[in-house]
Formats: C-alpha cells, structure tokens, sequence
C-alpha cells in the first residue's frame, strides 16, 4: 500500500532512539522528508546519516526558546511543515509522596508545555500543508493509570484532552490530531520501570522482563517498529478521516473498552 508521504515535510521529536526514533524510520522508509530533535547530538548525526534526512537540530522539548528554535529550523530545512510528531522523554517513576513540587512542573514542562508549544509553532505551517497530520506520543496510562507513575498519570491525560480538543478546532483545515498510546513496547523507559519493580520483588531485570511478557496476552513485548509503522498509518493520505483519537498499541494488555 502506498501511504502517500512521499516527499512529505515530517518533525519528529526525541527521535534520537526508542519511539520517536521508530517513527522517524517508519516516515523515511515511506519516502517522507524527515527532520529530527533530540538532546543527543551524537545519535542525532547518526539517525540523519541513516535515513538520509533533512537534517536535525539539538533541542530539549522542555525549554520554550529551543522549541521554538527547532520548528523554524526545520521549515527552513524542509521547505514547508506536513506532518509534526510530538514526542518527549517520559517523566520519573515515583508514587505521589516521592515527587515533590520540583518533579511536576519539570513533568508539566517536559510533557504538556513541549506539546503545547510545538503545536503552536508548526501550525501556520501545517495550515499550508494539503495533508497536515499532528501525531502525539503519550502512554496507555491516559486510560488505566499506573500506581507507580504518578506523574504521567497527572500530566499525560491534560495532552490528550488539549489533542481532541484540536482535532475539531483543525478539522476544517483538514489537519488531523491523533494520539498514540503505548503500554508493553520494550524501550529503555520500560526497561527502566521494570527495574524499578525488580527492586522491590527482589529480581533481576531479565528476569522481571520476562516475567512480564510472559504475563503478557501475546506473550512478548511490543517492538517500536511495530508503533513506528502505526505512526506512519496515521500520517497517510488514507488517515485523512481519522482524528481525534487515542489509539492504544499494548498487545491487548489494557481491560478498558473505549
């Protein structure tokens, strides 16, 4: 199937590894156009090279000059802005009593201030695009709330309510907003959260990934590849009815029914 991004104009944001990085190959390898941000400048230079990119620029999501730096970089790179993927490190792991007033407006600046802004600097672009797509990273805990996240809990479901928000707001412009939910694909972060559950039950990381998936409804953990190729799907000419949602890619792990 041809998904008709060749030659399409892409942002994509903390793509230097994990999730963004995959949804950044999942576009080049659809013929789009791709500029990517990240703090690691190294893994930068290494992902353009690769894809054979538009170029990429250094940037934390967090700070608003960086943001607001990196869209016109990229316009300038690209020649015009079709699609934009909005994606952050997540915030620490911790209960309610670990995160002090420091940790949530770091998680508020890092997570929802970065969407924000992104959205508010790539959209006189995306207005001229014929086929502006806004793609959100946020985390299948905007439906079933993890006890160990509590600010992603806190913070995550503000993105996705501003991201349904926009999606009628931009619909007569013809841009869609859609939001992509992960929960179970194997990244550092996840390695990071189930070491932190290791901890506390006495295991080693292999073996508390492997429980895990084994408890898993297909048995494994999901590949980034495989959200990467779903990020794709929602950028395409045949996504051009598809806004406003929150799709969740967790291997049938979630109980929630909407």
């Amino acid at each position: 199937m041809d998904l008709g991004l060749k030659g399409r104009k892409a942002l994509v944001t903390a793509a230097s590894r994990g999730l963004g990085r995959a949804c950044a190959e999942a576009l080049a390898a659809e013929g789009a156009a791709v500029f990517s941000s990240a703090r690691d400048e190294a893994a930068l230079k290494q992902l353009n090279d690769q894809l054979g990119g538009a170029g990429y620029r250094v940037a934390d999501v967090s700070v608003a000059a960086d943001v607001e730096a990196l869209v016109a970089a990229a316009v300038e790179a690209l020649g015009g802005l079709d699609v934009l993927v909005v994606n952050a490190g997540g915030a620490p792991a911790g209960t309610l009593e670990q995160v002090d007033d420091e940790g949530f407006e770091k998680a508020l600046q890092l997570t929802t201030m970065s969407a924000v802004r992104l959205w508010r600097h790539a959209l006189p672009h995306l207005r001229r695009s014929d086929q502006g797509r806004i793609v959100n990273i946020t985390s299948a805990y905007v439906k079933e709330p993890s006890n160990l996240l509590t600010l992603s809990n806190a913070i995550r479901p503000g993105v996705t309510a501003m991201a349904k928000m926009l999606s009628a707001e931009l619909a007569p412009a013809r841009i869609t907003v859609n939001c992509i939910a992960p929960n179970s694909i194997l990244t550092d972060r996840t390695r990071s959260i189930a070491a932190t559950v290791a901890e506390r039950s006495g295991r080693s990381l292999e073996e508390q990934l492997e429980a895990n998936a084994a408890a898993m409804p297909m048995g494994r953990y999901g590949e980034a590849a495989e959200l990467g190729a779903l990020c794709a799907f929602l950028c395409s000419a045949q996504a051009g009815y598809l806004s406003g949602q929150t799709i969740v890619i967790d291997g049938g792990a979630g109980k929630t029914i909407f």
